[in-house]
Order: C-alpha cells, then structure tokens, then sequence
C-alpha cells in the first residue's frame, strides 16, 4: 500500500481514490480562496518588493503573503504533508508521502502590469507522482483541475485537447526566462520555429500555457528556465486532457518543459529540437 495512503485527520486508512479526491477539493478550495486574495490585493496596486534572478525577475509582497495563505490552509489541514512554494525555497515538513507544490502567482510579470493573465496553481504529489492539480487565473476566477486517471475540467466542464493539426497550422505557445544568455538562445530558436508554424505566443504564464493547451486553444508549448512550480498543476491538467509532457534539458542547460497532444508530440518534440530550444547530445 502506497505510504500516501492517509486522510486529512492522520488516523483512517482510505483508497487511493478517495485520497486523490480529498486533495484536489482542498487543493480548490484553497486555490479559489488564494485567487480571490491575489485579485482583491491588485486593486490597491502593486510595486516589486524585490528581484532574484535578474532585475527582470520579480516578486511583489502580494506572491509572498499569497504563499503563506497557502501554506497555513493547506498545513492546517494536513499538518504532516511536505511543501514546497516558490517564495518559500525547499520543501519543507513531511511524513504523509504528500507533497504541495505552489505558486501563490504564476506569471508575476502581468500581475504587476494588470494585464489579466496571471494564476495561482496547486499540486499535490504523491511519492513523487502529481496526482491533483488545480490552477486558477486570478484575474478571471476560471478554475482548471485535474486528478490523475480521473480527466481535467475547466469550470467542471471536462476538457480534451485540441485535434491533430499540420505543423504549419500550429498555434504554439513559449515564454522567455529572465537571464539574458538564455534569452539569447531562445530568441534564436523562435526565429527558427515561426516559419514553420501558424504562429507563436508569449502570455506569461506556464501554468496558464498549459491549460490553453489542455482546453485546446493551443498547440503545444515549450519552453526553458520553468521551474517544478511553474508546470507540476498544469502538466497534470494537460496530460488528463490528452496531451504529453516531457521535463528535459533546455539549450542553455536550464530545465526545458515540452507539452502537445499525444497524437503529434513527437513531431513537434523533433522540431524544437531541430529549431535549438534543446541541448543536444552532440554538443
């Protein structure tokens, strides 16, 4: 039996299903909650609090207290659980099996502009296995979720990714990391890329791409310098819809995450490869 195999009050033995259940309803309820915190806090404006990769990487105190909202429901529920927040470094607690993976904002960028495309996602992994996802955008409420072996819904509607399309008719989404090298690299293999495809788009939010691609108004995605909070909801969400993921090597080394309906993966896996957004085994 899966050492997961624990509820909410740390005493009864439940499935497997019926734990996955539990964590995505919480993982929801916190979401939503955490959303509507984010949205109420922009009205006041926002400002950087500070910088951590480059000056173009920021964070504002809205991430920071988002983060610890998080944190304090989802601990208070299941005190014996790991977590690990991008503000907050490392993972921390444990015991349970169960992990936490959160952005208290996804796409912090547009969040400081008011540019509505910005999310706080929540996954719950189990010995090492995403089993619950949820990522809502913040500025207009709209929920993606998923469980594993169970499909994905945007707004309890169930989703299916978009069908198989010619390369040249793609629609294919990116982002760009905030060091300047990388930057370089990828602006590159995006001039190689948009000839070939229908055409490419820049939103701001990995999570958020990857729900696009889930609900298939998306090709596909890819991109270098995501990190595991940036994609571990909206993966899952994507895969339960139908498309495949893969976590690789980037060409300037950072971590690279590819995502595509399964049906045409591995062309488009081929092409960015071909078009430089990886490393190759050659170099």
């Amino acid at each position: 039996m899966s050492s997961c195999l624990l509820s909410v009050d740390w005493t009864d033995r439940v499935s497997e299903p019926e734990l996955t259940s539990q964590l995505l309803t919480l993982a929801r309820n916190v979401a939503v909650e955490a959303a509507a915190f984010v949205a109420e806090r922009r009205t006041h404006g926002v400002s950087v609090a500070a910088t951590k990769s480059s000056i173009v990487d920021v964070v504002t105190q809205v991430d920071r207290d988002c983060e610890e909202l998080v944190r304090g429901h989802l601990l208070a529920a299941r005190p014996h659980d790991a977590f690990l927040g991008e503000e907050g470094g490392d993972a921390e607690g444990g015991g349970s099996g169960v992990r936490w993976i959160v952005d208290p904002i996804d796409g912090t960028v547009n969040f400081l502009y008011g540019i509505p495309h910005y999310a706080v996602s929540i996954a719950a992994e189990c010995d090492g296995t995403v089993v619950a996802g949820v990522v809502v955008n913040a500025a207009t409420g709209v929920v993606h979720e998923a469980s594993r072996d169970s499909g994905a819904r945007r707004d309890g509607i169930p989703l299916e990714v978009r069908s198989p399309v010619s390369l040249a008719e793609s629609l294919v989404l990116t982002g760009f990391n905030y060091q300047e090298h990388t930057r370089r690299v990828q602006a590159a293999a995006v001039a190689n890329l948009l000839p070939q495809v229908r055409d490419i788009r820049r939103l701001g939010s990995c999570a958020l791409d990857l729900c696009h691609v889930a609900e298939g108004s998306a090709d596909a995605y890819v991109e270098e310098g995501v990190a595991e909070w940036d994609h571990a909801a909206g993966a899952l969400i994507a895969r339960e819809a139908g498309a495949t993921t893969e976590v690789t090597v980037g060409r300037s080394g950072k971590q690279a995450l590819i995502c595509a309906p399964a049906a045409t993966f591995q062309r488009f896996r081929s092409t960015v490869e071909e078009c430089g957004f990886l490393a190759s085994e050659w170099e």
